[in-house]
């Protein structure tokens, strides 16, 4: 989802979005994904009913969306796919034998340091790394790039986000036992903002969040810019 940290501040300025808008934005997508976890404990198909509805209201009417002026007319909704159970884990974080370390480079914040956590397994499907951002706010990051990415009517080409916790997508994690478990539900994959907008620069799937397969889930991506 949006942050200030992935626009530059001439594209900030000339759509008119403010660091209170962000800010906002910001809000509404950890209290999101707040009722999203509330919910999916019981009814994980509600959750992503209710993601889909929120972020579609978010992506309409929000000062801070994605969209670009002139997507926002025809903006009738997000393509996500209809919820399938099938493609939702809850894995263990396999710690990260020897330290490995992924910089991005943002062009306004200048270099964001991501320092590898650990892998999870998904049955039948493959391996993904899982990511600590070690600048300020932390978080955990989840990107995923599939065997669809960039097939037209597929995936968006540089991957999606399954796990973003500092922006506040984060489906559920475990620390009560010795070994963490993380919630990873594809049909909540989102498309980063630069999938949009080609003026933000957002951290992308590299060959450890590559997966051999298609993920016939989440949600969709209508072209390639």
């Amino acid at each position: 989802m949006t942050t200030d940290a992935e626009i530059g501040a001439p594209a900030m300025a000339a759509r008119g979005i403010t660091a209170l808008h962000t800010a906002d934005w910001r809000r509404r997508v950890f209290g999101l994904y707040a009722s999203v976890r509330r919910l999916a404990a019981t009814d994980p198909a509600a959750a992503h009913t209710h993601w889909i509805s929120c972020r579609n209201d978010l992506f309409a009417a929000h000062p801070a969306t994605p969209l670009l002026p002139e997507d926002r007319d025809d903006f009738t909704g997000l393509p996500v796919v209809p919820y399938d159970p099938d493609w939702r884990f809850e894995v263990p974080i396999v710690p990260a034998a020897e330290p490995r370390r992924m910089d991005v480079e943002t062009g306004t914040d200048g270099v964001v340091p991501f320092e590898l956590l650990g892998t999870v397994r998904i049955p039948l499907t493959g391996t993904l790394d899982v990511w600590r951002l070690t600048s300020y706010g932390g978080g955990i990051f989840v990107p995923v790039k599939d065997a669809l990415a960039g097939r037209p009517g597929g995936t968006y080409g540089g991957g999606r986000y399954l796990i973003d916790t500092v922006k506040g997508a984060d489906l559920g994690l475990d620390t009560s036992d010795d070994e963490a478990t993380l919630v990873l539900d594809f049909n909540f994959a989102y498309n980063p903002s630069c999938a949009y907008d080609p003026a933000w620069a957002c951290p992308l799937a590299q060959a450890g969040n590559t997966l051999p397969v298609e993920v016939p889930v989440g949600e969709r991506y209508a072209s390639e810019r």
